[in-house]
């Protein structure tokens, strides 16, 4: 697993949970489709800390919460 394969499956996973597709989310989020996209698609291989707090916005949630989860703590990245 990639960092943008673990960033990929958390954002999946909460859009999930509520209930929110990825173009609300970078409605919410403010973030341009094309950047959402580019960073769902794996195009973006290491999201800007800047990216990454507006999603966690559009989440309802902070950026601690958002990277806590366990593919990001108990991994050890391939492309590290």
């Amino acid at each position: 697993m990639t960092y943008s394969d673990a960033i990929i499956k958390r954002l999946t996973d909460l859009c999930s949970e509520k209930n929110i597709t990825i173009n609300k989310l970078a409605t919410l989020s403010g973030i341009t489709q094309s950047t959402v996209d580019n960073l769902m698609k794996g195009k973006t291989k290491n999201p800007k800390l800047k990216t990454l707090h507006k999603l966690s916005i559009g989440l309802g949630m902070t950026i601690s919460e958002l990277l806590d989860f366990p593919e990001i703590n108990e991994t050890v990245f391939e492309d590290e």
